[in-house]
């Protein structure tokens, strides 16, 4: 039974309309919202009912179960986003979630491959083939950019000038920026474009790089083929759809780029978030002290 004073399928159509959240952000609000308002049920209480008590007996309880500080994050950012969307719209007159804390987020540093690494995956598409040559200008393109898988996929046409050697990218929040393209990936673009991308769009799709199946290909097919070709490139490291992102960010900051332009190239609102990548070249930095160093 829904909640009487704003159900969840109403609160997330109404913040989907207001913020243009990602498909996958309203389904992580969702999955906490709904988590929530089940174990209140259990306790004969609506979710917009919720006192600070209950909510903090959940928490509690979730960390019992295991959960991190990452999820446990998430899951109250869910929460607080839903009570405030209550009182600023009189349907509540306090905030339950406001005496919670946070929980201490650890932020680890995101895993990333080497300049080595990075070829052999890059090499790892048999470019002889349609698909190949497809995955090989959509990994360089990864590694050239810094784009995240989803706007990868989701890249049109339109989104590309060749001439100029920039894309057009529509990232978190619908928000747009212009990313540079180098030099390799401008040519495996040229080739893919002239060679093969008709073979596998023949609906004529304005989609920039279309599935097997001639249609928008979902973030985790490609996912499983970065996988795939990982694998053939003898990569062992645990690698994540980002994997290619970071090691954009890594290699440019261990090169001396300004923070600032990786910033804007990343699409990242806050600098912070951006911060980490220093973290990574001065580990990097004393891994090589410790190393080399004769008295490291």
């Amino acid at each position: 039974m829904s909640d009487p004073v704003l159900s969840i399928d109403d609160y997330l159509s109404q913040i989907w309309l207001q913020k243009g959240l990602s498909p996958h952000t309203l389904a992580a609000y969702r999955r906490d919202l709904e988590l929530t308002e089940v174990w209140l049920r259990s306790r004969s209480q609506a979710l917009s009912q919720a006192d600070t008590a209950s909510l903090a007996e959940l928490m509690a309880e979730r960390y019992e179960q295991g959960a991190s500080s990452r999820t446990t994050a998430r899951w109250l950012s869910a929460l607080r986003g839903y009570f405030k969307h209550l009182v600023r719209n009189n349907l509540l007159s306090t905030d339950p979630t406001q005496e919670l804390k946070h929980p201490r987020m650890v932020r680890s540093l995101p895993k990333s491959l080497g300049p080595d690494q990075v070829e052999s995956l890059l090499t790892a598409p048999d470019v002889n083939t349609a698909i190949g040559l497809r995955d090989r200008a959509m990994l360089e393109l990864l590694y050239s950019s810094g784009l995240r898988i989803t706007e990868l996929v989701g890249l049109e046409m339109t989104n590309l000038n060749m001439r100029q050697g920039v894309i057009k990218v529509i990232g978190k929040g619908s928000k747009e920026r212009l990313v540079p393209v180098g030099g390799a990936a401008l040519h495996w673009l040229e080739r893919y474009l002239s060679e093969v991308r008709w073979q596998l769009n023949p609906g004529h799709l304005p989609i920039l790089f279309p599935s097997r199946l001639g249609r928008k290909m979902t973030r985790q097919t490609f996912w499983h083929a970065v996988k795939k070709y990982a694998q053939k490139a003898g990569i062992t490291t645990d690698i994540s759809p980002h994997t290619l992102r970071h090691a954009f960010a890594t290699h440019l900051v261990d090169n001396g780029a300004d923070l600032r332009a990786v910033q804007m190239m990343l699409g990242h609102s806050d600098l912070s978030t951006t911060q980490i990548y220093t973290h990574i070249a001065q580990q990097r930095l004393k891994s090589l002290v410790h190393d080399h160093h004769p008295r490291g």
